[in-house]
């Protein structure tokens, strides 16, 4: 059992296999002692070295295969890093020690839906490459009427700039108006391909939702920003799609098996924000603040919860029904009668304190921290 030295060197995360053979070729690289060759292939127990430091390595046959499904939130990029800092999906992925998540095909920062992610790199290739027709479902909503024509003009065949495409199956799955809902097949990962075909008879479309990558379905347990892994039975449908033989050892065990059951009995929430809709937030946060504020101050309801917070720091902590500011009521305000000015009242001696106790009080509760305020959401 051997496997080819730069295919190894790249599945250990030094680099690429085109730089990976540049280094072999620079003499780096060595076997047991000796200077290796491009091409050479390694065994287990053989001993590896690059520079002389020694690299721990495994053939790939005996390393677990893995799969992950992530269902990728609008406003994330397929990449592993980008030169602009936006948000990658790679961030939400779990560890994997000693080896690498490689990603089966793309989708654009606009669009949403399954990814697959595993760690054998040559089940990746056969999945992506267009000789092997994988099939990809999306589910898209599309601005503009459908014509019976239209449809039969991207079922036969369009020609876009990198070619001819064309959608292996088109179903109607809902929608009113102009904004309707459809199911389409493609059996190539071209760029945008899907946006193209729509675009090449006139129409635009407005959302679209990878469903579906070979056997893989998106769970309906699976919520935005999540992932799940693969059990055995899972990847071997999907290695045998592309005529990959199963490897001894794939599938869940222990504590991993026990979260795939508990996220399919309670699945988790989906994970909040989002990087265009935080971004236009904050644009029109820019171009209207003077708005926000008038706003504020015309509301009466803004107005007392303006009060209520300064009260927070100012006066003496009051509580208010159905905000979170009850964390920092005391114990004595709890029988203080209800009325709507209780938010502008000014602090009175009461129950014996005094507003020297009261100000302590006040001090003690505004520099405690408020439960829960920075807890995030947990992968699972």
């Amino acid at each position: 059992m051997s496997e080819k030295l730069q295919k190894v060197l790249a599945r250990v995360g030094l680099g690429s296999r085109r730089y990976m053979e540049e280094v072999i070729a620079a003499g780096r690289v060595s076997i047991n002692g000796r200077v290796a060759q491009v091409g050479e292939r390694i065994e287990p127990g053989d001993e590896l070295r690059i520079d002389g430091r020694k690299v721990q390595f495994q053939i790939e046959d005996e390393i677990r295969r893995r799969v992950i499904i992530y269902y990728k939130p609008e406003g994330e990029i397929c990449s592993r890093s980008d030169p602009e800092n936006r948000p990658t999906v790679f961030e939400q992925l779990p560890s994997i020690p000693g080896d690498r998540w490689v990603m089966v095909g793309r989708l654009d920062i606009n669009s949403t839906g399954l990814l697959l992610f595993t760690n054998d790199g040559e089940l990746a290739n056969r999945l992506m490459h267009p000789s092997n027709e994988i099939e990809r479902e999306y589910a898209v909503r599309v601005m503009g009427e459908v014509t019976p024509q239209l449809k039969k003009n991207m079922t036969e065949g369009v020609v876009l700039d990198d070619g001819p495409a064309k959608f292996e199956s088109f179903s109607e799955i809902g929608g009113e108006g102009i904004n309707r809902w459809y199911q389409v097949v493609v059996k190539e990962g071209r760029n945008r391909e899907v946006r193209r075909i729509f675009e090449s008879q006139g129409l635009k479309v407005s959302r679209l939702l990878r469903t579906r990558y070979g056997t893989v379905i998106l769970p309906r347990e699976l919520r935005t920003g999540r992932w799940i892994e693969l059990d055995k039975g899972d990847i071997d449908n999907l290695t045998k799609s592309v005529e990959l033989k199963p490897r001894q050892g794939t599938g869940l065990f222990g504590m991993a098996k026990r979260r795939n059951e508990r996220m399919q009995e309670k699945p988790m929430a989906a994970r909040r924000g989002g990087y265009l809709r935080q971004q236009r937030r904050d644009n029109e946060g820019e171009a209207q603040p003077e708005q926000r504020r008038d706003q504020r101050q015309a509301s009466p309801e803004n107005g007392r919860a303006d009060n209520r917070s300064d009260n927070r720091f100012n006066n003496r902590p009051v509580r208010t029904e159905g905000t979170s500011d009850n964390r920092f009521n005391t114990r004595n305000d709890r029988s203080e009668p209800r009325g709507d000015d209780r938010g502008n009242r000014a602090p009175t001696e009461r129950n014996g304190n005094t507003f020297e106790n009261q100000n302590r009080a006040t001090d003690k509760f505004a520099q405690r921290k408020p439960f829960g305020l920075n807890k995030g959401f947990k992968k699972f």
